[in-house]
């Protein structure tokens, strides 16, 4: 099945195992090579499923989604919380269940179009309503430290400040906030 995603000509799909995959190029290597050598492998050992964003004749973006948590060992105390006192007292766990947008990748000729950003609006869309297959609370994500900003921008917030300098940084987002 296929939808709209945003008002241009494309549609949302998910990767097959027999999906062929059209050359793809977002100026990052390592999201490249994740699209065309393992998304389908990480589809096959369930670990990932792979969405693309597809126009009649090629692929334009694509986003990986799995299953993650939030535990109260992951996050700084006071970010823990903040995001516990969004929970009912009641309900409140030492972990959260959360989607982890894996990889984001946008064509680089596309790149600033805000594609991004509606991948991300798709996703809080898909997860905020009540008809889950299963509970999810918060989506998560590994950002590039380069990108941070652009998930800031999207009401992400740090999970912790003791990855400040490394590679990527958690970052979660509150699907109540929805």
């Amino acid at each position: 099945m296929s939808e709209k995603i945003i008002d241009f000509d494309c549609t949302v799909t998910r990767l097959t195992t027999e999906t062929e995959l059209k050359c793809f190029d977002c100026g990052d290597d390592d999201l490249n090579d994740f699209l065309n050598k393992d998304a389908k492998n990480y589809l096959a050992s369930l670990l990932a499923v792979t969405y693309l964003i597809k126009t009649e004749t090629k692929i334009i973006a694509y986003f990986s989604l799995s299953n993650d948590r939030i535990t109260r060992y992951d996050v700084d105390k006071t970010e823990w919380n903040k995001l516990s006192r969004s929970v009912a007292n009641e309900k409140r766990k030492r972990s959260y269940p959360s989607v982890k947008v894996g990889r984001l990748a946008v064509d680089k000729t596309l790149a600033g179009f805000g594609f991004g950003k509606h991948i991300l609006y798709y996703i809080k869309k898909t997860y905020a309503n009540n008809l889950q297959q299963a509970g999810c609370r918060f989506i998560t994500v590994d950002a590039y430290a380069n990108v941070t900003n652009f998930y800031e921008r999207n009401g992400f917030k740090f999970l912790t400040a003791e990855d400040k300098g490394n590679p990527t940084r958690a970052m979660y987002f509150d699907l109540k906030l929805f």
